[in-house]
């Protein structure tokens, strides 16, 4: 069984498609946290027969641009997450290791102060 690649001999078109898998899905949340909470108009509603009250005001949809836009970053996201997942770099690792190089591939781009802290 091969050693384990260090952290950093991972292939730069690995490391690149991993940060720009991270930048995607940051872009796609921001945009979600923006958008109403309802793809189409909805009223709105309020129930508290549950165990806890649940709340929403009325919402107008989303526009098909927004619509457009976070169909367009979840599709780059499913592709980018294709190709870090079954990029052929990890034909070479295996077991334990894999995981653990997956791991770190997720975090190869934080310096070591970022890392202390998540």
């Amino acid at each position: 069984m091969p050693a384990t690649p260090a952290p950093h001999d991972f292939p730069s078109d690995l490391l690149a498609g991993q940060e720009e898998l991270h930048q995607v899905r940051s872009a796609l949340l921001a945009l979600l946290k923006r958008l109403p909470w309802s793809v189409e108009p909805h009223d709105g509603f309020s129930d508290s027969t549950g165990w806890r009250r649940t709340e929403r005001p009325a919402s107008p949809g989303w526009t098909r641009e927004e619509q457009a836009e976070v169909e367009k970053l979840r599709a780059k996201e499913r592709e980018l997450a294709v190709f870090v997942t079954c990029h052929s770099y990890w034909e070479q690792v295996t077991g334990p290791d894999n995981v653990a190089a997956r791991a770190a591939l997720k975090h190869a781009h934080e310096t070591p102060d970022e890392s202390l802290s998540s």
